[in-house]
């Protein structure tokens, strides 16, 4: 079984910072590309950033410069840093990550249960 496990969600001021992890474990042979998304109140899932395991980043553009995805491959963490937070940032964030369990098997993508950033203005 494969799990992905989202921490460091929380309660913070308008123009603080908060670093999102994501740790990736069980049967896993390979992860490809992982990302972050968001689920705020009364709106649609939004892609945040991926990050493929080459290194490779894509960002929303409304969110660049101020979000930074990265990832430890060896460790099969996933993390996001995000600085000058604003309260539209208030959202269940989550995390999803491409990942074959054996050499053999095809990507599957998988879905962690998400964390609560609160942003106060």
């Amino acid at each position: 079984q494969v799990q992905l496990v989202e921490s460091g969600g929380g309660l913070v001021q308008a123009g603080g910072s908060l670093t999102l992890s994501c740790a990736a474990s069980g049967s896993i042979f390979s992860v490809l590309t992982m990302g972050w998304y968001r689920l705020a109140p009364g709106k649609q899932r939004e892609l945040v950033a991926t990050i493929t395991s080459g290194g490779n980043t894509k960002y929303v553009d409304s969110l660049k410069g101020r979000f930074t995805i990265s990832r430890d491959n060896a460790k099969k963490m996933l993390y996001l840093q995000m600085s000058s937070l604003k309260p539209e940032d208030t959202a269940v964030y989550y995390c999803n990550a491409d990942i074959k369990k054996g050499m053999y098997t095809p990507y599957e993508t998988y879905w962690g249960q998400g964390t609560q950033v609160t942003v106060s203005s």
